[in-house]
């Protein structure tokens, strides 16, 4: 079997599918595949966590995000290059960082935990994102991890402070005759005043150019931006948007998320903190953010509510999933995994659903809202923007699927939860992670567990 280096990251979930899948009774009457021996890598023993990978689609060379190392590997995970990020003297509350001015606070030595890692096709470098210095980023040659630049003088360079792995998410938009332009997403810990938590940056082609990650957009009153009032947080002393997932599609940049509410139960008079996960849609060539809408979705299955996001993951319907469906074999689809609930972010039930969502219909939903809330129907209704009780602003314009926003009526949000399909629960072994693909027209789903487990 020969395989593209696009598909080489299949060929470990195989493997470990061979091993792990229950099988039906039919398939044990056939001689079974003789087992082969894992390919492993393992870093430095005082590293510990991996945080992040990409895969080069044209080579299948994978870049590996650890704490403290960026390494190349070839596909049969040999050790091509590996590139040192840290440790470094630091501390979180040295705003700017240290290495911009002197900073009163004392300094330790401090892993840089990996928290973004992209492949910049067009100018083939990679972009890592680590937590040292209030997170800055640096560019990476693909060919020898050499470094191409490492932006850290200015603020708009500083992405979040945050240590967590999983804290910052980013989506390339990508342009055959101007420079690219880069999503980031992520959460600010409670610094709201120094860092956006959604902004669209500048991707230029030098990669030490004075202009690299700079807003899209800035001047004294509107910026390529959307920051967290910092009111928000007397009411959710921990509020934050925890960023699960990204993408693009046709003209948007999507990103899926987790956020905190103060909900009232029914019957009670005291209300209570709970989690919900919420979509975000922005146009990509909104450089006010004009167009920020965010929809909660969900899914439930038998009477028991999947709310809290874990993982998502975009693919194609495939032709026999879209015919069940009633969409086309090219629409978009999110396979999305939840745990039971909303109470727990941090420590999540074990039970969990593997759902999908229709893009289109997510969209239809958001067109709908724009529609009645540029009628003057509703508030904003979007609540960590204290803007619950603003009404709409009523408008004589025609809003087509392709609407960017105004400088009214946002940002805006859906009140209404939008519910996947439920196509699979696991109750005692929670999913925690999810890809997709289509082959011959069948859409395959594999999702990894907590235990450590493979489902196909």
């Amino acid at each position: 079997l020969i395989m593209s280096p696009a598909l080489w990251k299949w060929t470990c979930l195989v493997s470990h599918l061979l091993l792990s899948t229950t099988v039906s009774p039919l398939v044990r009457q056939q001689p079974p595949h003789p087992k082969r021996p894992f390919i492993t890598f393992t870093g430095e023993q005082a590293e510990g966590n991996f945080n992040h990978l990409v895969v080069d689609e044209r080579t299948g060379h994978i870049y590996l995000g650890a704490v403290n190392r960026i390494y190349k590997l070839s596909s049969d995970l040999k050790v091509l290059v590996t590139h040192e990020t840290g440790p470094d003297d630091d501390n979180p509350k040295c705003y700017p960082p240290r290495i911009v001015q002197t900073c009163n606070e004392p300094l330790t030595p401090t892993n840089n935990i990996n928290k973004m890692l992209l492949i910049d096709y067009k100018e083939n470098r990679l972009i890592a994102c680590g937590s040292l210095y209030q997170g800055i980023c640096k560019l990476l040659r693909l060919d020898d991890l050499f470094k191409l630049g490492e932006p850290f003088h200015k603020k708009e360079h500083y992405l979040s402070g945050v240590n967590e792995s999983g804290s910052v998410f980013g989506v390339i938009v990508s342009y055959s005759n101007m420079d690219d332009k880069l999503f980031i997403a992520t959460a600010v810990d409670g610094k709201p005043e120094y860092f956006p938590t959604i902004s669209s940056r500048k991707l230029t082609k030098n990669s030490e150019a004075d202009g690299m990650f700079a807003y899209v957009f800035h001047d004294e009153f509107v910026a390529s931006m959307i920051k967290i009032p910092s009111d928000t947080f007397t009411i959710i002393p921990d509020f934050d948007i925890y960023y699960i997932y990204g993408f693009s599609s046709g003209n948007f940049v999507y990103f899926l998320t987790l956020q905190p509410e103060m909900i009232s139960p029914p019957g009670s008079t005291t209300k209570e903190q709970v989690y919900t996960s919420k979509l975000v849609r922005l146009c990509k060539e909104d450089t006010a953010f004009n167009s920020y809408v965010e929809v909660p979705i969900g899914c439930e299955k038998n009477g028991v509510e999947y709310r809290l996001l874990q993982a998502a993951y975009l693919s194609k319907a495939g032709a026999i999933l879209a015919r069940s469906l009633g969409v086309g074999p090219e629409d978009d689809i999110l396979f999305t995994v939840f745990s039971k609930g909303q109470k727990r972010k941090m420590k999540s039930l074990d039970e969990s659903a593997l759902c999908i969502f229709v893009l289109k219909n997510i969209n239809d939903r958001i067109k709908d809202r724009l529609q009645s809330c540029y009628r003057g129907e509703g508030t904003l209704d979007l609540a960590w923007l204290k803007v619950k009780d603003i009404p709409c602003s009523s408008a004589l314009l025609t809003i087509d699927d392709n609407f960017c926003g105004l400088d009214m009526n946002a940002p805006l949000g859906v009140s209404s939860m939008v519910r996947g399909l439920p196509i699979f629960t696991e109750d005692g072994d929670r999913m925690t992670s999810v890809i997709a693909y289509v082959y011959k027209n069948h859409s395959l789903a594999f999702v990894g567990t907590k235990s450590g487990k493979l489902k196909k």
